[in-house]
């Protein structure tokens, strides 16, 4: 069985050459993005393998399914880039990864948090230029501080995890409480109350019609004056042109950025050599307060084992009559 990978980068063909070993999935990497312009390649291939800035909408879906494309295995936990109900018109079964490694993207976040509260991005860079004055480095303990954990699922739990380590106080949101956040001390509150009581926010909810834009200028304006906000889930759930009036007004002290609602364009690209034609980004990084990371969250050894093992599986399952993973429309 033939099997296209789109944006396919070479550490996806390391983890699933790996993964495949012997088995009789004929693998095929294709560093192209999935669009309409691009659907052509997939002619031929009963499987198609998605990562998450692959556009799958109506028109995509209808050509892979006149090419031969049967199901659409996606190489990610999320699915809202793809048309389900199309999906489904068309008896395209569409399968996901609905777990990798929670703790890589977790890490990340706090990563993110650690590097801007103790400003080592800019602390790398001025002793790299032989200054090493401290002025404008100065941080705050963790401990003892409120953390707003929004969505906690899997990668909400495991962040909040790491933040109680650090003594820290939790609150979380979330329409379904977990009870492993409650055994950690979390208290559950209204988004509102939480917007206005934590010193740092972190967003580990699906990317849903409910939660676009959950960030948005209004709630934005909830923030404790100097809040520092980590979206480590997907671009959309903030709206970023609020993000620099509020960066501007010092309503939000510090953004973390491991997604950007408009970085099909962009990321998992070299455009070094290129002027950045996108103003809202562009502008996001002059601050001295930002760090934008490239959707590098999901990027362990850990996580891309896991996620090549269950999507390999979940193609040899489907062909086997067994679907697993299965997302319904």
């Amino acid at each position: 069985m033939r099997v296209l990978l789109f944006s396919s980068q070479h550490y996806d063909q390391e983890s699933f050459t790996q993964a495949a070993g012997d088995c009789a999935l004929a693998l095929h990497f294709q560093p192209a993005r999935l669009t309409l312009d691009t659907v052509a390649l997939a002619e031929g291939f009963e499987v198609v393998c998605p990562f998450i800035n692959d556009d799958l909408n109506a028109q995509v879906l209808e050509r892979l399914a006149a090419g031969g494309t049967r199901l659409i295995a996606l190489r990610s936990a999320g699915y809202n880039h793809v048309d389900l109900a199309a999906a489904q018109r068309l008896g395209l079964a569409v399968v996901r990864v609905p777990a990798y490694s929670p703790h890589a993207v977790a890490e990340h976040a706090a990563a993110l948090v650690l590097a801007l509260n103790r400003r080592l991005h800019r602390a790398y860079n001025r002793t790299r230029d032989g200054d090493f004055t401290l002025h404008g480095l100065t941080g705050f303990d963790l401990h003892g501080k409120t953390v707003g954990v929004i969505g906690t699922g899997q990668i909400g739990l495991a962040f909040a995890r790491i933040m109680a380590g650090f003594g820290c106080q939790l609150l979380a949101y979330d329409p379904y409480p977990n009870p492993e956040m409650l055994a950690l001390g979390a208290r559950y509150v209204q988004l509102p109350d939480l917007l206005g009581q934590a010193r740092i926010i972190s967003l580990h909810c699906p990317l849903t019609a409910h939660t676009r834009h959950l960030i948005n200028a209004q709630s934005l304006g909830q923030l404790q004056p100097g809040a520092m906000l980590i979206n480590t889930g997907r671009g959309a759930l903030v709206d970023t042109p609020a993000l620099v009036d509020a960066l501007k007004s010092g309503q939000l002290g510090y953004l973390g950025l491991d997604v950007y609602e408009e970085e099909a364009q962009l990321f998992f690209e070299d455009r070094s050599d290129l002027p950045l034609q996108d103003d809202v980004l562009a502008r996001l990084l002059t601050f001295p307060n930002v760090i934008v990371t490239a959707h590098q969250a999901f990027l362990t050894r850990e996580a891309l084992a896991a996620i090549a093992a269950t999507t390999l599986d979940n193609i040899v399952r489907w062909a086997a009559g067994n679907p697993h993973n299965l997302v319904d429309g």
